[in-house]
């Protein structure tokens, strides 16, 4: 196939192509559900698979790989075999700390991007350090799901976007804003509260006095929030644990960002919520 997936088919053991052919999975083949990429390679590699995914809203989830039985079976014992191999744990110990080391070089870059896209007055650079901190913690931790963790644009235009996302978010009635669901209009309103973000931003840039009702020293003035319980894994699984410090505080400032997320929905649902008609009035 073009894409080289195929969709999930509507009856048991069967798939879908892009333009709506069903197919049977061959005798003999096996469906490797998602989760363990190490064992999906090397099935992949040992001969023939079918890769299914299934399009939810704009992004793409998998939903296993079919392939022949003892494909898969081979595949999982090799993994095991070799993820018990001491060498091994060596080796992912060492991708661990390369890992933890690019992640404390990036933190630091992108905090320097965001206080050059500040640029604050000199009687405000304090706060410009602690709102670059905030921005930066909100935005950098890996898995965060922010516009700081895209490779697609560069890092000076990933600041930029990061410190207008968390103005919109800390300084704005945005979560509490009832946006009509019509085409174009959230990203309206994204634009109209991002050119009230830089006007703020600018009071700081020019220096001077500022008032004591700022909204970002309102935003500033509140507590970071602590981590919330973590969530179990996929289909079930406890989550890792943190195998070092830069992990579980990384671990943390995601959870922190879940955890507001998630309050952010509940009041959105709540303020969305129909009331009950009560119908026309009857008639005496």
């Amino acid at each position: 196939m073009a894409d080289d997936h195929y969709l999930p088919g509507r009856r048991e053991r069967t798939v879908r192509t892009q333009d709506g052919a069903v197919i049977d999975v061959p005798e003999g083949w096996e469906l490797l559900p998602p989760g363990d990429a190490g064992v999906t390679r090397k099935v992949k590699a040992l001969g023939d698979s079918w890769t299914v995914k299934e399009k939810r809203g704009r992004r793409l989830f998998s939903q296993g790989v079919w392939a022949p039985a003892e494909n898969i079976a081979a595949a999982q014992a090799h993994m095991e075999a070799q993820r018990a191999d001491p060498a091994h744990q060596r080796k992912l110990e060492q991708a661990r700390r390369r890992r933890e080391e690019d992640q404390k070089v990036y933190v630091r870059t992108f905090q320097v991007e965001v206080r050059k896209f500040l640029a604050f007055a000199p009687e405000h650079r304090e706060l410009e350090r602690e709102l670059a901190q905030r921005i930066a913690a909100h935005a950098t931790p890996v898995g965060s799901g922010t516009v700081a963790r895209t490779q697609r644009i560069p890092v000076e235009k990933r600041a930029q976007a990061a410190v207008i996302a968390w103005m919109r978010h800390q300084t704005t009635a945005y979560d509490d804003m009832h946006i009509p669901r019509v085409k174009g209009k959230r990203r309206e309103v994204r634009r109209m509260l991002a050119q009230r973000s830089r006007a703020l931003l600018r009071r700081y840039q020019e220096g001077g006095p500022v008032s004591a009702d700022c909204p970002l020293k309102a935003a500033l003035d509140q507590p970071v929030e602590g981590p919330a319980p973590a969530p179990a894994g996929p289909r079930g699984r406890a989550p890792l644990e943190p195998q070092t410090a830069l992990q579980a505080e990384q671990q943390a400032r995601y959870e922190a960002v879940r955890a507001r997320m998630a309050a952010r929905s509940s009041r959105s649902g709540r303020a969305r919520r129909p009331t009950t008609s009560k119908g026309p009035p009857t008639r005496r």
